[in-house]
């Protein structure tokens, strides 16, 4: 997979908030039709990365590629045209109905598309297509989660980015997340996972792990396991 160009790529990544900075000189890449996890502990810098990534937050120094482009200083709304999806931690809109959310996710491609993309969706979460006008805020953790992953996919994304999937789900749930996603990895969706729990390693080609602030390692899962260090850092408990 080595030979198959990035989607995104990030260099020299600094940034933070008011005064206090939080990432130093991250930098990370993710090539087509690859699933990279972002591994690091609560206060590592992961979502911060995210952010720039994104657009919701300014960098500070280094640069964004996406594909070809310097991105850094995109607007949110121009990256996501470009083929970018961005989950966070909560993912939806709790006021709005699963159906809302969707339209919100793919509220940028044409009207005809999105509501055949819905329907495409709705046929790969059968549990969300027989509650539409169910309010999202409603729904169960596990079921907030998948709706969430369907409205990041409503644009049809080359790239989804996700922060932290895990958040707030049972070992259960985490699992259930974990099989929907290797689906979308199977048909040659790229994607961006920032994580702390290591069940993610499974959809995981390369691995980058976060501290500090800093990428401290890239790599293959297998070379994370066997690293004395890593290994007792992240799989020390597992």
């Amino acid at each position: 997979m080595s030979d198959l160009p990035s989607v995104i790529r990030t260099t020299g990544i600094e940034a933070g908030y008011g005064r206090v900075q939080v990432l130093w000189g991250a930098g990370l890449d993710v090539r087509a039709r690859e699933s990279v996890v972002l591994l690091g502990a609560n206060g590592a810098g992961k979502t911060t990365l995210l952010k720039v990534i994104v657009g919701l937050l300014p960098a500070w120094g280094g640069a964004v590629w996406l594909d070809p482009d310097d991105v850094t200083t995109w607007r949110t709304d121009k990256r996501v045209r470009r083929g970018m999806a961005y989950m966070s931690e909560i993912g939806v809109f709790p006021g709005l109905s699963i159906n809302e959310n969707l339209r919100v996710g793919g509220q940028f491609i044409e009207k005809t598309t999105l509501k055949r993309r819905m329907e495409e969706l709705y046929s790969d979460f059968p549990d969300l297509a027989h509650r539409r006008g169910t309010l999202a805020g409603s729904l169960s953790g596990g079921q907030r989660k998948m709706l969430g992953i369907a409205k990041a996919l409503a644009s049809s994304p080359r790239l989804l980015i996700m922060d932290e999937p895990s958040a707030g789900l049972s070992p259960l749930f985490v699992g259930q997340v974990i099989e929907v996603l290797g689906r979308f990895r199977e048909a040659g969706l790229a994607m961006l996972i920032a994580e702390q729990n290591i069940a993610f390693l499974d959809l995981a080609d390369r691995v980058f792990t976060m501290d500090g602030g800093r990428i401290r390692f890239e790599g293959s899962v297998a070379e994370l396991e066997a690293d004395d260090g890593l290994h007792r850092t992240y799989f020390g408990l597992a």
